[in-house]
């Protein structure tokens, strides 16, 4: 599983969830998804279960960062939903990391896809050097936490489209960039300070992104799904 549009279910309920799949009932390959933490919250795992049912791919967004034990614990819980990707905050350090990968891995050895947040989209280098007190570059920043993922054993980071070149340059080509702060080139920015749009982030090397608004808020979902898929990764519109 490499390679695809990620859409940013970031609703509050799931009524609004599902009228909003409704707009995808006619297609033959169900979009992957993004459960955060407000819809997972609001409706709990019942919430997952009912998508894998539908037949939707899951990145359940919960950006786990507390004491290794706990995280480990937590994500034995999570890894009984049939999930695709997770995920945790790198900042949590190396033990924190691979505690979760630990308590993911089911007892067959299977468990989902586990990534690192490294900084998030609406972060600048600047906030991340004044409130954070992080004396780096935020692209020395966001490398030095993709090594410590990697070395955790995780399979990939999230960071903003922008550094997906310098995270496969520092892990290697197969470690995953999974990348959020995605606009189309005629949509405005909104929150977030580190984006691009879905093309540009194919040619500098992520491999799934994370699409919310643009699609979520757009007059014709469909439609702007189909754009991204289009942009970022056509080969899956050829063999849908």
């Amino acid at each position: 599983m490499k390679n695809d549009v990620i859409i940013a279910c970031d609703f509050s309920s799931a009524r609004e969830t599902f009228a909003f799949l409704d707009l995808f009932a006619s297609e033959s390959r169900k979009p992957f998804l993004k459960i955060g933490m407000e819809l997972y919250y609001a409706e709990g795992p019942e919430m997952v279960r009912q998508l894998k049912r539908r037949g939707h791919p899951i990145f359940l967004d919960l950006k786990l960062h507390d004491i290794p034990n706990t995280v480990r614990r937590t994500m034995r819980v999570l890894s009984n939903l049939d999930i695709d990707m997770t995920n945790v905050h790198a900042a949590g350090t190396v033990e924190m990391m691979r505690a979760a990968r630990e308590g993911l891995t089911r007892p067959d050895g299977t468990r989902p896809l586990l990534i690192a947040v490294t900084q998030l989209t609406s972060t600048s280098e600047e906030r991340m050097q004044q409130e954070l007190l992080i004396d780096a570059s935020i692209d020395e920043a966001i490398a030095h936490y993709a090594r410590n993922a990697r070395e955790a054993g995780l399979d990939g980071v999230v960071c903003s489209p922008l550094e997906a070149s310098l995270v496969k340059a520092a892990c290697g080509p197969e470690f995953l960039a999974v990348t959020p702060g995605i606009r189309f080139a005629d949509a405005a920015s909104d929150d977030q300070v580190r984006i691009t749009t879905p093309a540009r982030a194919r040619e500098i090397g992520s491999d799934f992104i994370v699409v919310g608004r643009p699609i979520t808020a757009a007059a014709d979902p469909l439609g702007a799904w189909h754009r991204c898929l289009a942009e970022f990764c056509p080969e899956t519109l050829k063999n849908a």
